[in-house]
């Protein structure tokens, strides 16, 4: 991910202790991960490889414009001297473009809600692959978010007739993604992340256009003004969400950024439902409805952490 811009000077916190300034960021993050299908479907009729494509190759372009206005070429060349975090930046970059690809795909087929169901459940996965590649422990109010997770994923596939396959790629793809990110988070800021990511998948992303100029034909300058400058805009799109997100992360205790992070597939869901009229059946509303059980069990057990170590933090002073 890209990394924040300069620090601005700390606002006043109100009395819960929360930087108002890392409030704005966070949900102006987020809003604007709420937004994105509507964003995709502008670009109709791109198909989404070459959104995609270009979306690879323009955030390149702005992520190496942002390194040279802040003048930090210097400590990204030492990452670039780093073997093993430029390996594992091609593996984080193959995970984003299968989220990316699929939550295109899911946006331009009307699948939205499914895309926003991915994302709701993606906290809950992030929890279950602490257990299986972290070997980490949970404990019972944990292990009961995640059965409820299951059996509304069977619900919902039972519904469908099929299993969820949208949402359960954009989920595992972004759990896996983040602990990947975990793994360097300490050494690899998010401007730096994100260009090695999108050099990785640059050439991959260059042989997509020539692919689609080929076959379809590219429609990047063919659709008018409006289009193109929105295809255009796809990089800065693409990383502007990022840049106050890590904006707010530095800001921010962990646990209003797990509060906040339900804003962007809310407006996703209600984005598919309301404004394109996706379909919601009893049997869809009935997984949602688990799945927002689930989300509220694991809530429950954070708040109950967070005070905990609070408590904890105060008796050892």
């Amino acid at each position: 991910m890209p990394s924040p811009p300069p620090a601005a000077a700390p606002s006043r916190a109100p009395k819960a202790g929360v930087n108002r300034l890392g409030l704005v960021f966070a949900v102006s993050a987020y809003g604007l991960w709420g937004f994105l299908p509507i964003y995709f479907i502008a670009l109709a009729p791109t198909t989404p490889l070459e959104i995609v494509a270009w979306r690879i190759l323009l955030s390149l372009v702005f992520c190496a414009l942002l390194i040279a206005i802040t003048r930090t070429w210097r400590p990204f060349a030492v990452l670039l001297r780093d073997r093993r975090v430029v390996l594992t930046m091609g593996a984080a970059g193959a995970l984003i473009f299968v989220n990316w690809f699929t939550y295109v795909y899911a946006t331009l087929s009307d699948q939205v809600v499914e895309a926003a169901l991915g994302y709701f459940i993606n906290p809950i996965v992030t929890v279950f692959l602490g257990v299986l590649v972290l070997r980490e422990r949970l404990n019972a109010v944990q292990w009961t978010a995640v059965g409820i997770s299951i059996v509304a994923v069977v619900v919902l596939a039972v519904g469908y007739g099929q299993l969820p396959w949208i949402a359960l790629v954009l989920a595992f793809s972004f759990g896996f993604y983040g602990l990947i990110k975990k793994r360097v988070g300490h050494r690899v800021d998010a401007v730096s992340g994100l260009t090695l990511e999108t050099a990785w998948l640059a050439p991959p992303a260059a042989v997509l256009l020539v692919v689609v100029a080929t076959t379809t034909g590219l429609t990047m300058g063919t659709l008018g003004t409006w289009h193109t400058v929105l295809l255009l805009s796809a990089g800065a799109v693409t990383a502007v969400p990022l840049l106050l997100f890590a904006a707010a992360a530095r800001r921010l205790p962990l646990i209003y950024m797990g509060f906040i992070q339900y804003f962007a597939p809310f407006i996703q869901f209600l984005v598919g439902v309301l404004v394109l009229h996706e379909p919601m059946p009893p049997e869809r509303w009935l997984g949602f409805g688990l799945v927002w059980l689930a989300l509220a069990v694991l809530t429950v057990d954070l708040v109950r952490g967070a005070r905990a170590s609070r408590r904890a933090a105060l008796a050892a002073l």
